[in-house]
């Protein structure tokens, strides 16, 4: 698993947290997860966080799902569900004391689901990121082909927003991505036909050029790491990219 920049240690109150009387509650690989990255945003979709327990409660009140006999949780037990995830879709992964493995609560379903997780054992000794590639093969039908990473909230990053001017002179973004491999080799390399991301370990972070809208291209990097996003800027402005005015 490529891991975009230096994780962030967990703070000591969300170390008591999970090493408290209640982290049974908790799959394993998911604690030795958090233990060992930090709270981050994994391939791109399932932001993996420490656990809350306040964020669902509201919930109880809002009739989003249906709830009958084969429903894992009542309406009530959405408030006693404690969130340790939510996707770039809104959806939420969580716990709760009396239901064994995981919740899936959608955003645009209206049933929620029950997660078996592997026992004993076994689900020790797999790791938190595969049982997440697991869930979104359940969730969405297929698996995710591109390359695995991971991407910590470090607190300290940094964005510059280019785009590439519409017209028969600039380079097209799937130009620019190719040229930009050829001279500046990135550390990983994911494309699809909507987004192209080049990772690169000097940024702690990655160049994401919208293949979709055709123009857009975001620099995502490190304070620390400000020598090496200048210069990248510099050679993107030179290929014909422009800086966004925001007046």
């Amino acid at each position: 698993m490529y891991i975009v920049s230096e994780p962030k240690g967990l703070s000591e109150h969300h170390r008591h947290m999970l090493e408290a009387e209640n982290a049974g509650l908790y799959p394993p690989a998911y604690i030795r997860f958090l233990q060992q990255y930090g709270e981050g945003t994994y391939r791109g979709w399932m932001n993996v966080q420490t656990p809350d327990t306040e964020v669902l409660r509201p919930f109880a009140e809002y009739g989003l799902w249906e709830h009958d006999q084969d429903s894992p949780i009542t309406e009530q037990q959405i408030g006693e569900c404690t969130a340790i995830g939510t996707t770039v879709d809104g959806d939420f992964l969580a716990v709760h004391p009396k239901v064994d493995g995981l919740l899936w609560l959608p955003r645009h379903a209206e049933q929620i689901q029950a997660i078996p997780l592997p026992a004993g054992g076994q689900e020790k000794d797999e790791s938190y990121a595969m049982i997440l590639d697991g869930i979104y093969r359940r969730m969405y039908g297929r698996s995710q082909e591109e390359s695995v990473y991971y991407e910590p909230w470090t607190g300290t990053r940094e964005h510059l927003f280019l785009r590439m001017p519409p017209g028969e002179g600039p380079l097209a973004l799937t130009e620019l991505a190719d040229l930009c491999r050829a001279e500046a080799p990135p550390d990983l390399f994911i494309e699809n036909p909507y987004v192209c991301y080049l990772f690169y370990r000097n940024l702690g972070g990655y160049i994401r050029l919208n293949l979709a809208g055709g123009q857009e291209v975001a620099v995502f990097y490190e304070q620390a790491a400000g020598q090496a996003s200048a210069k990248m800027k510099e050679w993107l402005l030179s290929k014909g990219c422009e800086q966004y005015s925001w007046e």
